[in-house]
């Protein structure tokens, strides 16, 4: 068996990281306007060369910006895209805790003109002597926590219509980064695993979608969105079914979504979390088609509580009943900090855990 030279490598990890102290300050004092944008931007310029260094410290072969630029994965991304209001909407409601309240509002054609997150890549690319990864939500999100009730009829009277635009909107987004030099792409999700949660499926019919013909649909935007990507770029997908605070949305494994997840969308590798019997078992694994690699979130990102090597070591071999061992690596379920308020753990264990999985990949796999 041998390591990785190309991504998703056999030790990776999903994208956002604990904001450190120096981060929270910054931005503290700029939403006061304390500050002005040129020194946060200062701040979160020598926060990221930080944790750069840190990643290449422990022995990853990639590392991220750890999102230290936005607040929430995906909201920050949405901002940046045109057709799209934000607006007040109730709270997202996790499991024993309640987010911010702001909602996506669709009211005009949805495009992609630029983005700032261009310049935030380079920056990582300028400061990386390992793989910049850049981390952007799946085009599947940016419909299923929406729904049809959030897309103007008079600019969308055809969802159709709407779906190809989001998927013409992704592909000149993935273009552009790859002209930035990004040759990893992650493409963020929270749609595909929570379909599979009959609770989150009968909120997306309250919200004017039929949840059934979904996974087609999305798998067919994806496909439409990953059209002509060029060869030297990898692409892969991370899904979870919530991350806030070390709370979550969703329950449900993988087998609703699974023949059009694992067996029909064209990305080069699936990020999915399998830290908890909320995801189910391995059995869906069996729909995967190709070459693509499976990354098995085995090592939680919720609590700072160090798995037994032992325990991932045999949860990989249950794996191996679906997927050669030659198409699995390892990594952390989800992100540390989906949102800027980040997990309930320490900074120190969240690297404790990145390094075990580092050692773990070369104990599976080899140097």
């Amino acid at each position: 068996m041998s390591a990785r030279t190309t991504p998703p490598f056999r030790a990776d990890h999903v994208g956002s990281l604990l904001r450190p102290a120096p981060l929270k300050e910054a931005r503290a004092k700029f939403a006061q306007g304390a500050i002005d944008a040129a020194a946060l931007k200062e701040i979160e310029d020598r926060e990221i060369e930080k944790i750069v260094a840190k990643q290449a410290e422990i022995g990853l072969k990639l590392a991220t910006d750890g999102e230290f630029r936005r607040s929430w994965w995906h909201f920050d991304f949405f901002r940046g895209l045109q057709g799209v209001d934000f607006i007040e909407a109730p709270p997202i409601k996790f499991h024993g805790v309640l987010t911010k309240s702001e909602a996506v509002k669709i009211n005009r054609k949805v495009d992609f003109a630029g983005h700032p997150h261009l310049e935030h890549f380079k920056f990582l690319k300028s400061v990386c002597k390992t793989v910049p990864k850049m981390t952007i939500p799946a085009p599947s999100t940016f419909h299923f926590r929406q729904g049809r009730v959030m897309i103007s009829k008079e600019v969308y009277p055809d969802l159709d219509q709407y779906f190809a635009d989001v998927a013409a909107t992704w592909k000149k987004a993935i273009r552009a980064f790859y002209d930035a030099g990004c040759r990893y792409l992650q493409l963020d999700d929270t749609a595909w695993a929570m379909i599979c949660d009959p609770k989150e499926r009968a909120h997306s019919r309250e919200r004017g979608d039929e949840p059934d013909s979904l996974p087609a649909k999305y798998a067919e935007v994806t496909n439409a969105a990953l059209e002509g990507k060029p060869a030297d770029m990898t692409v892969t997908m991370h899904s979870c079914r919530g991350n806030f605070r070390s709370t979550f949305i969703a329950s449900g494994g993988y087998e609703f979504v699974a023949e059009h997840l694992l067996g029909k969308v064209n990305i080069d590798g699936y990020f999915l979390e399998f830290d908890t019997d909320r995801a189910g078992g391995f059995e869906p694994l069996r729909h995967l088609k190709g070459n693509k690699q499976v990354v098995l979130g085995l090592v939680t990102s919720k609590s700072g509580k160090l798995e037994s090597k032992d325990d991932i070591k045999r949860r990989i071999d249950e794996a191996t009943k679906f997927v050669p061992l030659e198409q699995l690596c390892l990594s952390p379920q989800c992100g540390f900090a989906s949102t800027e308020e980040g997990n309930v753990l320490a900074e120190e264990e969240q690297w404790a855990k990145l390094r075990m999985i580092v050692e773990l990949a070369e104990e599976v796999w080899g140097r």
